[in-house]
């Protein structure tokens, strides 16, 4: 595990246990989120109906980061410096949290602006697919399963090439199904939540400087691997591969 927390007496314990209850509701939000701001995307459900649920569930998200980062500074003054590595993990795990919210958001946008998904082929799966890998991703965070988790990127890992293939096929206009653009932003919308999924991830498995590294570019890591940096990417171990 690449983070710990000393526990300094009870009231540290019960900030602690408070933040990992507010990161666990901030995924379930997050879930809430983006299957509704999905359904509205693909057509099974109108815009109107649940634009008011996302945002108001999305605020609850923001409200939950603010939360933990006041409660962060409360434990920082009792703990000091020898919680600093942790704390500064949760911090960046709670701002990854926060922006799936916002993608949400973004994908909401798109069915409020007329796209309906609903016809085009693997759409529903990639939904089904994502929803699975929240619920996945804070059950591995809770529960610290450094296996789960090194496996879950792997599977992230994949999903993000298969998004940015896509988006090319897109661009070069190899994939001609109609609602090009559309497809091509919510496909964008799709990799950065699963890129902020294993960014959390990320905090189970490997050491403070790599996080939010986990989906940079496999070319950019090649530059690091010739510096003697292992890329975190392709098998989820942070040793390259």
């Amino acid at each position: 595990m690449p983070f710990s927390f000393f526990r300094r007496g009870s009231g540290s314990d019960d900030r602690l246990d408070r933040i990992e209850q507010t990161i666990d509701q901030m995924l379930v939000d997050d879930r809430h989120a983006f299957k509704l701001a999905m359904a509205a995307l693909l057509g099974e459900v109108p815009v109107d109906d649940v634009r008011k649920e996302v945002k108001q569930t999305d605020r609850r998200v923001n409200e939950g980061e603010r939360s933990i980062r006041r409660d962060l500074v409360i434990h920082a003054s009792v703990a000091g410096a020898i919680d600093s590595p942790a704390l500064l993990v949760y911090m960046s795990v709670v701002k990854d949290i926060e922006r799936i919210g916002d993608y949400a958001k973004n994908l909401l946008d798109l069915a409020r602006d007329g796209v309906d998904l609903g016809s085009h082929h693997n759409w529903a799966s990639r939904r089904d697919e994502i929803d699975r890998l929240i619920v996945a991703t804070a059950e591995a965070f809770s529960e610290r399963d450094d296996d789960a988790a090194r496996q879950l990127l792997v599977e992230g890992d994949a999903l993000l090439d298969q998004f940015d293939d896509e988006v090319s096929a897109l661009v070069r206009g190899e994939d001609t199904d109609g609602d090009e653009i559309a497809r091509a932003l919510a496909l964008r919308y799709l990799k950065r939540v699963v890129a902020h999924l294993t960014n959390v991830l990320s905090s189970v498995v490997m050491p403070l400087d790599r996080l939010d590294y986990f989906d940079e570019d496999p070319e950019d890591w090649e530059a690091e691997r010739e510096g003697g940096r292992p890329s975190p990417r392709r098998d989820g171990t942070g040793q390259g591969g």
